[in-house]
């Protein structure tokens, strides 16, 4: 039995912008499910259950940051923020409560089908029980149980802080986490705004897993927002 193409819910008002990503997902074989408000939105990720959300902000009857919170209070599944607004602040608070991912209008279809496989690829491995596996992108290795970090085939000794953060980053490859949400799991709640920590131990860890720390390729910077793992 094949399985079905995943189901997307697709949360935009705008007419054309609508159009445009259901003849774009339709084209890669995934089922779409469309809502024009906050309301509906709510009504069809209850009764449809679908796999991944793309959510537009700026809905007649709310907020998309909102709503992004009243569906992480029962589910996890992968958001993806596609929105005009292309403010930092915008993008951090939409992080922050609870999205996947965010991309600013306009964008390619490339770049966002890129974005919602890496969010589905996430999201089918984020229940399995990790504690005892390793964990393992690209070139890299990590080996929770050791406590073994292996880039390119040569080790690499890392201070439990570095280790956390690489842990923690690696855990949640292909997704941006922002300044607050690294700080409050590494370091704690009481941390969440003293980001000049996590500038000096990014650029520690850089040097120990990059082939070239100024020009990182798997720990990637969003400006103003935080930082990535890249899922390559």
């Amino acid at each position: 039995m094949i399985d079905p193409a995943p189901l997307v819910l697709v949360v935009e008002d705008e007419t054309q912008m609508l159009r445009f990503l259901r003849t774009a997902l339709s084209a890669q074989d995934y089922r779409v499910v469309e809502a024009g408000t906050s309301k509906e939105a709510l009504v069809a990720a209850t009764t449809h259950n679908p796999e991944l959300i793309l959510l537009d902000l700026g809905l007649p009857d709310g907020d998309g940051i909102d709503l992004t919170r009243q569906i992480r209070e029962w589910s996890h599944v992968p958001i993806i923020v596609i929105s005009a607004r292309g403010r930092e602040g915008d993008k951090v608070a939409a992080l922050d409560a609870g999205a996947d991912d965010y991309l600013t209008k306009p964008f390619g279809v490339n770049e966002l089908l890129a974005r919602m496989r890496v969010a589905l690829r996430h999201a089918a491995t984020a229940g399995t029980d990790t504690s005892s596996t390793l964990i393992e992108v690209g070139s890299l290795r990590i080996d929770q149980v050791r406590r073994e970090v292996v880039v390119e085939g040569r080790e690499v000794h890392l201070t439990p802080i570095e280790y956390r953060l690489l842990v923690l980053l690696a855990k949640n490859a292909g997704k941006v986490l922002t300044h607050r949400q690294i700080l409050k799991e590494v370091w704690g709640p009481s941390y969440v705004n003293e980001t000049h920590y996590l500038r000096v131990f990014m650029t520690q860890l850089r040097r120990k897993v990059e082939s070239d720390s100024a020009r990182p390729r798997l720990l990637v910077t969003e400006p103003g927002v935080g930082y990535r793992m890249k899922d390559t």
